[in-house]
């Protein structure tokens, strides 16, 4: 399995997508650092995982949520969210 994830700066109004066969793995490995990006937007929280059976289809939606399209329909998401 494959996920795409959304993470959120517990600090920031940052986001953060990407896709990875262990989301929680890669939550870590966002907080400590190891990303060039995430790493000035620390700590993180994941708000959201989405299951693909394939990398190809996980990378696909990864790729769409960057888009223009897919920020858009993130804001959606996000519009949902308690804090909002």
């Amino acid at each position: 399995m494959w996920y795409v994830y959304i993470l959120k700066s517990k600090k920031y109004k940052k986001t953060y997508v990407g896709c990875s066969d262990n989301p929680n793995r890669r939550l870590v490995e966002h907080n400590s650092g190891k990303s060039s990006y995430t790493k000035r937007y620390m700590p993180w929280d994941i708000l959201r995982t989405e299951k693909f059976e394939t990398y190809l289809e996980a990378r696909r939606k990864e790729k769409f949520y960057k888009t223009g399209v897919g920020r858009q329909e993130l804001k959606k998401f996000f519009l949902t969210l308690p804090d909002h």
